[in-house]
Formats: structure tokens, C-alpha cells, sequence
């Protein structure tokens, strides 16, 4: 397991958190908590920001990395591609993870999905938090390397929705290919139910939640509006 998940389970109630905007006091808060969990993979403090296609990983993720001090970034569609939407875990573990595990930066293929192949190699730096963002991040084979997992907690037919509509009818082949890949994948190596935090946007901002894997439980407040806690 990683250092972060072998021991006891990371208390999100030690510093109560205020509503969570984007910029804002509470994400810089969250930010400062990631920073201070134990290396998970290696050197590095590994947070995985998971969530059905649509969800708003790619925002989050870069708002995140951004109150991080530009933390690096991994994005999965830089790792999938056409004929393997899923099977990566082969590429990213020597690719990435081990590299990081000895303390080393990795170097990566990127995939072009127009080339639909892949490109020279790009170096992703052991920093000291590397988020890693998509579809799948929190699958069985990479949580033992993570620090966090993050789930954006968007039901899939919202996410999906959103994602047709921000792509546009030239990929409707494409999402109508991957809807059930997608729901096949999370049937058989499902990441919701291990997440510590459950993220959740609002129309200002965002909302964070204990997850499932956390130490609150699933329906406990970690972060809550300038006033009454939600659940007030």
C-alpha cells in the first residue's frame, strides 16, 4: 500500500474548512492539507481525481493544481487511446509509477487522438504532489500508490450529458463508444466507493464531502457554506 493508505485512515476533521471556491481561501486550505500527507509513491504525494466522463475532472483538477503552486498534471486521455480506453494500466505503471517509486521523474507517451498514435515521450517531474486526473484514476491497480483519491460526485448521466454537449456532433461516435466501455469498466473495477473525498460543484464553487474510504463516512460535511453547515 502506499505510505499515505497503509496506516490509519486520513482525518479530514482536524481543520474544519469553509466553503470551498475556486480561487479561495478553502481550496488553499485543501491545497495545504495534500501537501502535508505522507509520500505515497516514492517521493511523491500521488492524488487521483476520478469521476465519470464529463464530470468536471479536467477543471477541478487544474484549479487544484494551480493552488498547489502548478503542481503537474497527468491527464489519462494523454495515456488511453482509441483501441485501449481502459487497458493502460500496462503503459502508466513502468511508465510513470515506477519511475516515481525510486524517486526518479518519468517520461511518458502522450497519445494524439487525431494522429491516433502515440508521440515522443514527455517528462512528468517527481514533484512533491502529482495529480493524476481522469477516468479511472482510482482504479484497484493505482490506489496503493495514492495519497488521495478525489471522486467528482456528478451522477453519469448528467456527466455524460455534459460531455456530448461541450463535444459537440463530431464526437458522437466516439462518446458512443465509450458510454459503455466506461460502465463496463467501473462494473468491474469500481473507484467511487474507495474515495476519501467526494467533490461536488455547486454554481459558485465547490462543495467537498468525506468519502466512502474516508474517515467522516459518506454523508458527513468536510467543507461547508459561509454560514450554517449544509447539513444544518
Amino acid at each position: 500500500m502506499g505510505a499515505a493508505r497503509a496506516g490509519a485512515a486520513v482525518d479530514f476533521r482536524a481543520e474544519p474548512m469553509p466553503f470551498l471556491r475556486t480561487p479561495g481561501p478553502a481550496i488553499r486550505q485543501l491545497a495545504s492539507r495534500l501537501r502535508r500527507l505522507p509520500p505515497s509513491c516514492g517521493p511523491v504525494r500521488l492524488i487521483g481525481v476520478d469521476g465519470h466522463a464529463g464530470s468536471g475532472k479536467s477543471t477541478f483538477a487544474g484549479r487544484l493544481a494551480e493552488e498547489l503552486g502548478g503542481a503537474p498534471v497527468l491527464r489519462l486521455d494523454d495515456i488511453a487511446s482509441h483501441d485501449e480506453l481502459f487497458a493502460w494500466t500496462g503503459r502508466l505503471l513502468p511508465q510513470v509509477i515506477e519511475p516515481f517509486g525510486r524517486g526518479e521523474s518519468a517520461h511518458y507517451a502522450a497519445y494524439d487522438w487525431r494522429a491516433r498514435r502515440f508521440g515522443p515521450p514527455r517528462p512528468l517531474p517527481a514533484a512533491p504532489v502529482v495529480l493524476i486526473e481522469g477516468v479511472g484514476a482510482g482504479r484497484r491497480a493505482l490506489r496503493p500508490f495514492l495519497a488521495c483519491l478525489l471522486w467528482m460526485d456528478v451522477p453519469p448521466e448528467e456527466a455524460w450529458a455534459r460531455g456530448r454537449s461541450r463535444d459537440g456532433e463530431e464526437q458522437r461516435d466516439f462518446w458512443d463508444k465509450w458510454v459503455p466501455a466506461e460502465v463496463r469498466h467501473f462494473a468491474e473495477d469500481p473507484s467511487r466507493p474507495y474515495a476519501d473525498l467526494l467533490v461536488q460543484q455547486l454554481k459558485q464553487g465547490y462543495e467537498v464531502l468525506s468519502g466512502p474510504a474516508g474517515e467522516l463516512g459518506s454523508h458527513q460535511d468536510v467543507t461547508h457554506r459561509e454560514g450554517p453547515p449544509a447539513l444544518w
